[in-house]
Formats: C-alpha cells, structure tokens, sequence
C-alpha cells in the first residue's frame, strides 16, 4: 500500500478518535482523569511515529502522550496487546527479556493494541488519558469505523 493512503488511513483514525473524546468524556469516572487531555500514537511496522495530543493543558497531554507512547513502542516492540503481555510474562508463558524489555520497563495498563489493517499494514497503537478498557475501545470503535468506511 502506498505511503500516502497509509497516512490518510492513520490521519482518519485519529480524527475517529478525537469525535469520540467527548462521549466518553460524559462519564465522570474518565472525565476526572484527564479532564479531557488525552493522547494517541501510532506506529507502523517501518517505525514512524504519528500521534495528536488533546485538550488544552499541555503538560497533562505531554504526560498521557509518554503513556500513549509507552504503550504503542511495547505493542510496536512485542506484537501483543498491553496488559496482555504483562500477563503473560507473570504467568511464565513468555519472557520479557525475549523482546529486549525488562520488568521494570513494562506499562502494565490496557490501551496499547496491535491493530491489523491489511496484509501490508500492521499498526502498534497506544491511547492514555481514560481508564484503560475505554483507551481500548475508543481506539478500536475509530479503527472499525476507518476500515468501514476507507478500505
């Protein structure tokens, strides 16, 4: 797939994104945590960086933006799911080390996800700012929502 339509693809994930920041916003238990200042990061298999800061504190979505990008650099690095991943390397199933990580270097939280476009396309996604099942779902509702409509 050419360079140009795998940005529009990501452009259009983060504008889904963002026109579902408000809804999620509604709900107090997401809207304390961030007060609306929420980060996403995107990486491709070739390793560039795309991602968007929102709201209008800076320093808060400087903070969840290193989350965001802790998240997708570890999915980015691993193929896994975050949380998933953690799992399994505290039951045993696989090791940290396999990846070049260590224990102390692992996010832990949901959010991160791997998310596959195409045969060609494979994203290393990562989203902070809402607790981490909704991180998850907000990212994976714009994806569906980009794949729907784009490809």
């Amino acid at each position: 797939m050419e360079r140009a339509k795998i940005t529009a693809i990501i452009e259009s994930i983060i504008n889904n994104v963002e026109k579902r920041i408000p809804e999620y916003m509604k709900d107090p238990a997401d809207r304390n945590i961030s007060e609306g200042n929420v980060a996403i990061c995107i990486i491709d298999k070739q390793g560039r960086i795309y991602g968007k800061l929102f709201g209008n504190d800076k320093n808060r979505s400087r903070g969840f933006y290193n989350v965001a990008w802790k998240k997708a650099s570890q999915v980015w690095i691993t193929g896994y799911a975050t949380g998933k991943f953690e799992e399994l390397v505290y039951s045993k199933k696989i090791s940290c080390e396999q990846f070049g990580l260590s224990k102390p270097d692992l996010i832990g939280w949901e959010g991160g996800q791997p998310v596959k476009i195409n045969e060609e396309v494979e994203l290393a996604i990562g989203f902070s700012g809402f607790r981490g099942h909704h991180d998850l779902e907000i990212v994976s509702k714009a994806v569906d929502e980009v794949l729907k409509n784009e490809i």
